[in-house]
């Protein structure tokens, strides 16, 4: 192999390398099942939501995020990192669990929010995204 093929190849190298790094905190969102217990602002049709907005800082839209997921019923945060929220819902009953995921990127919040357990939700989870989506814009931080 010649030097200047070893040049561009550790230099492809080095460029695949640090644009990873710098994507490290963007965590893909799961896809929904085909079932009616998902909603997402990435599915198409009847699962289908459209993401929330922000202007201004990412961290403090992160923040505004955290208190209108914690001002849910039984809500539990299970991963935070800059860009990237998880949370836990349980039903009140029997203690089903639904998981959501939140994923912040220039101004726009993408989610994910589905039943680990069974066929239906019965429109639970859309009704929370909703009520998230409005505590979110409620917040001093958003236009």
């Amino acid at each position: 192999m010649n030097r200047a093929c070893r040049y561009a190849t550790a230099s492809l190298l080095v460029h695949v390398l640090l644009n990873r790094a710098a994507h490290a905190d963007t965590t893909p969102l799961m896809p929904c099942p085909d079932r009616p217990n998902c909603v997402s602002t990435q599915a198409d049709g009847k699962a289908n939501m459209p993401p929330m907005r922000y202007t201004g800082d990412a961290g403090d839209a992160q923040d505004a995020l955290r208190r209108a997921i914690l001002a849910q019923p039984r809500a539990a945060i299970t991963a935070d990192r800059p860009g990237y929220v998880a949370a836990e819902f349980r039903s009140r009953v029997f203690g089903f669990v639904d998981a959501a995921q939140f994923s912040l990127n220039a101004g726009v919040i993408h989610f994910r929010s589905g039943a680990r357990t069974g066929y239906s939700d019965f429109g639970v989870n859309r009704t929370r995204m909703e009520a998230i989506t409005r505590a979110f814009t409620a917040t001093d931080s958003l236009p």
